[in-house]
This record gives structure tokens, sequence and C-alpha cells, in this order.
């Protein structure tokens, strides 16, 4: 049986759109049990859609708090009972109790080589800083903001007339190469978290997780 995931997604749902490839070329043995988003002209929900997979959208606005917004969403994943929730540009600052039901079963991916430059804008922030590395991250979700136990890491170099713009599409490659194997190492038992430690076939990995390359 195929390991059942939902994904949470705001936007364009590129890193959704190498799940489902990798899912249908038999790279990765999962099911996508739903995609849900909290808002409505997400594209990525027309990518789930053109695969056939269930869709949800939950539109944050609507609900009087953080807490109730989380409450609601939790609801909607536990439905499709997935054994991991992934984050795949999902624009919402979760709430504490929210992360902690999903604690060890839940993934992000941020646009940066964590602990560096969390939050938004990181590539501009990596060019500004003068920085002659940038990359990506797979971490799993802790209530702190983008600072769960980093699983795998990818780098790339910024050139010298780099911009936001083509440093991003540099770094979105590398999203559709580790995401998928951070989902695999999980879904084949190999990728755990053991006291805010991503622990890989049984080894502590290093507080910047695999380094891919």
């Amino acid at each position: 049986m195929s390991f059942p995931i939902v994904v949470l997604i705001s936007g364009s749902g590129s890193n959704l759109q190498a799940l489902i490839d990798q899912s249908l070329s038999g790279d990765l043995d999962i099911e996508i049990k739903a995609v849900i988003s909290n808002k409505a002209d997400a594209y990525g929900l027309t990518r789930a859609k053109d695969a056939g997979i269930p869709t949800h959208h939950l539109n944050h606005k609507e609900f009087e708090s953080r807490e109730a917004f989380d409450a609601a969403l939790q609801t909607c994943i536990d439905q499709h009972q997935p054994k991991l929730v992934v984050l795949a540009g999902f624009m919402r600052i979760l709430s504490e109790g929210f992360t902690r039901h999903y604690q060890g079963r839940m993934l992000n991916i941020h646009p940066s080589l964590l602990p560096k430059y969390k939050g938004l804008n990181t590539h501009q922030r990596a060019i500004d800083a003068g920085d002659e590395i940038h990359g990506v991250s797979v971490h799993f979700v802790s209530a702190e903001l983008d600072a769960g136990a980093v699983i795998v890491q990818a780098k790339t170099d910024i050139d010298a007339e780099e911009t936001a713009d083509s440093l991003a599409r540099k770094v979105h490659n590398l999203e559709h190469i580790i995401y998928p194997l951070a989902v695999k190492w999980f879904s084949q038992d190999r990728l755990k978290e053991v006291n805010n430690k991503a622990i890989l076939d049984e080894n502590p990995l290093a507080e910047t997780g695999f380094a891919y390359n």
C-alpha cells in the first residue's frame, strides 16, 4: 500500500507537481490523499485536480483566529489519515497546538541554508549580504518559524550578476530534487525526528542536515 500524505499549499504548487511526477513515475511510493489550500485561486489546486487528487479550500480570512483556522485545518487533514503532512509553499504561520499535533510527521521546505535567513525574501537577503552560496533546506516543522530540525540541504552559487529572480529559479530546481528525496526517506521509515533532531538510517544528522551537494 502506498504511503499516504496530505500536501498543504498557498500558491503555484511546483513542489506538489514534483511529488506528483515522481509518484506517477514510480520513483516515490506515495499516495497524495488530498491537497489543501488557504487560497482558492492557488494554481496548485488545478495541478491536484488534473492528477485526480481530492482538493479542499479553507479561507483563513473567514476564521476569527489563527487557532480557529488551524483547528479546522487539522480536522480537514485528519479525515484523510495521512502519515505525513507536507507543506509545499503553505504561507501560514502555524499555531503551537497544530505543530504539536503533527510533531515528527510534518515537513517544510525553506529557500535558504537554515539557520540563515528564516522568514521571507531570502534570495535578496543572501545577495545583499554578499553571500557566495545560497540554497534550500527541508526540515521538520516546529512551533518556532523555520526552526525545526534540518533534514537535507542543497546549495547553489550566487553569481556576480545574480538577481533575486534568477537565484529563485536556481533554488526552485534544487527544491524539486530534495523535497521528494526527504519524503521518500520518511515513507521508507528511514527518517524520523527524535528530541528535535533529524535521524536518518538511525544516525543523527548534523545541524544543517544531509548535504545533497
